[in-house]
């Protein structure tokens, strides 16, 4: 799989991973299978093969018993890896399962240590977006001819229309909190 994300042309330079957690302890509490370091490993070898893949993940902020250290770990994971796509879940216990029965963070708590995970998110999505201006993408056109996204998932809003559903290659211009702006090449 890795051989065919780094070199196949039809795969997207893209990869949403289910990281979870960015802190071991927390990982084996919640039964995965990879640590930290294995995280990162993995991201660092295929960027060392294609160096434009983006990082997407799946990241739970207040897993019971999490410290103030072990959630600066995960927040850590999303810089270190370079998550530009962050999808963050305050933990919730579902009835029934060993985490409903661990004990439980504060919810504001959690929902704190979720916010922190989102900004650090956004900050390093708003550095990336930055690396792109001035690059040449080539630009899946969406439905309305102003938008759409490029190769590496991110998204694109154009200074005036192009053909819907076309590829067309575009010269990134600029950025604002969550978009790419672009005008075509």
């Amino acid at each position: 799989l890795e051989e065919l994300i780094a070199h196949e042309p039809r795969m997207m330079p893209h990869l949403h991973l289910s990281f979870q957690a960015g802190d071991d302890m927390i990982l084996k509490r919640m039964k995965r299978r990879h640590s930290r370091s294995q995280s990162l490993a993995l991201v660092e070898r295929l960027r060392a093969k294609r160096p434009e893949l983006s990082i997407g993940a799946d990241l739970i902020a207040g897993f019971p018993t999490e410290t103030e250290d072990m959630a600066e770990n995960t927040r850590r994971l999303i810089e270190e890896a370079g998550v530009v796509f962050a999808h963050i879940f305050p933990f919730s216990p579902r009835p029934g399962t060993p985490a409903a029965r661990m004990p439980q963070l504060d919810r504001a708590l959690v929902k704190e240590r979720a916010a922190r995970l989102r900004d650090t998110a956004a900050s390093v999505k708003r550095h990336w977006h930055a690396s792109l201006v001035g690059t040449v993408q080539n630009l899946l056109v969406e439905s309305d001819g102003v938008s759409g996204h490029i190769e590496n998932f991110a998204e694109v809003r154009l200074a005036s229309p192009l053909p819907r559903f076309h590829i067309a290659s575009v010269r990134i211009t600029g950025h604002d909190a969550k978009t790419l702006l672009a005008e075509p090449a």
